[in-house]
């Protein structure tokens, strides 16, 4: 019993010191309740598990698996240790998720610094841009007046993260994605046409800027398509890496004027080169060490730490689906699958490491269920 004890009075010292770098100096998150997030209702939770159908022991067996790093990420093995989590009903872990989130804002402090603002960076400051070091920018009074004041990011309470995998085709997940409270999406991916896969409530989306100059030939001729092609989007924000690479630099620069001067409604926030060095060694502490982490794992970072529970859609960095069928790239397009930089079987199987913990829930194949929070 004392043992007991002593586990949730050492769990409430990390929240505690890792959240109070969120209500520090931070006014957009005044109502945040801390102690609805350290105090765990037990006898609600043992009301909801005893509803629930409980889960075989193998799920048990199939935790401690997923405790090991396979020496190999080969797709089938993965597909197939997906599937056994699959006869496992997923319950948000509480406790866990608490620590979790801890450890991120303790590392890297999403809410203060995922994006440059006016609060964070100083003008005159000399950023670094975080693939290029040795490379810097010094914050003119031009850029300072880009900067949104502070962060825009709100603390939410569960958040649908959807990626463009083929995995989505045909999944009737639309619904379930606009019932979350914020929903980030990747990469100005399609939504038109697609609302009942993939759905139609946007509040972040990210830009990679080989899109600028692949298909809107940097912006340098006609503007008018591009900021046609981002209305879809409303009021959401849209998230530039400004400062990752000099030579993209004016090129999302570009975007943020040619949307300001057709009056968008998008509104345009940096990702922080900072944020960018401090995420990328947290994710090699637990084994992902990439160079260059992708875009929706670098976003789902974020997401982890600002929302209470997060539910993951489209991340599936496989050429066929559980059932063996052939799946294209993206969900928008018919392009096979291609060698990526990023070490997405790795990642993957980080993600279902986490979701096995309770930490995240991830989604592939059809949506049926209705979201659970215990």
């Amino acid at each position: 019993m004392k043992l007991r004890s002593y586990f949730f009075i050492v769990t409430a010292i990390i929240i505690l010191s890792g959240f109070v770098l969120i209500l520090t100096n931070q006014n957009d998150v005044k109502n945040f309740d801390l102690i609805s997030y350290i105090r765990v209702n037990k006898e609600q939770r043992n009301q909801i598990l005893a509803t629930q159908k409980p889960n075989p022991p193998e799920c048990a067996e199939l935790s401690k698996l997923f405790a090991r790093i396979p020496k190999s990420f080969e797709e089938d093995d993965i597909i197939n240790l997906f599937k056994k989590t699959q006869k496992c009903t997923w319950y948000r872990n509480s406790e866990a998720n608490y620590i979790f989130r801890a450890q991120l804002t303790n590392c890297c402090n999403a809410i203060q610094n995922f994006t440059v603002t006016q609060v964070n960076t100083a003008r005159g400051a000399n950023l670094s841009y975080d693939a290029q070091p040795k490379k810097k920018i010094t914050i003119t009074e031009d850029i300072f007046n880009l900067l949104p004041q502070n962060n825009k990011i709100p603390i939410s309470k569960r958040c649908a993260m959807v990626g463009n995998g083929g995995i989505l085709t045909n999944s009737s997940c639309g619904e379930e994605i606009d019932q979350a409270d914020f929903v980030f999406r990747c990469n100005l991916a399609a939504i038109v046409g697609r609302e009942d896969d993939v759905g139609s409530k946007t509040d972040l989306v990210t830009a990679n800027p080989s899109i600028f100059t692949r298909k809107y030939q940097s912006l340098n001729f006609r503007r008018k398509p591009f900021w046609e092609s981002t209305k879809v989007y409303g009021k959401a924000l849209i998230l530039l890496p400004a400062f990752s690479y000099p030579l993209y630099t004016g090129i999302v620069f570009k975007v943020s004027y040619t949307l300001e001067d057709f009056g968008s409604k998008l509104q345009p926030i940096y990702l922080n080169p900072s944020y960018m060095v401090n995420i990328t060694q947290f994710w090699k502490s637990v084994g992902v060490s990439e160079t260059r982490l992708s875009s929706g794992l670098i976003v789902l970072s974020a997401a982890l730490e600002l929302c209470d529970e997060v539910w993951l859609y489209g991340f599936w960095p496989f050429s066929k689906n559980m059932e063996g069928m052939k799946l294209f790239n993206h969900y928008y397009d018919d392009v096979n699958p291609k060698r990526s930089p990023h070490a997405m079987p790795r990642e993957f199987y980080t993600l279902l490491q986490l979701h096995t913990k309770g930490i995240l829930k991830l989604r592939a194949g059809k949506c049926k269920n209705k979201p659970t929070d215990i």
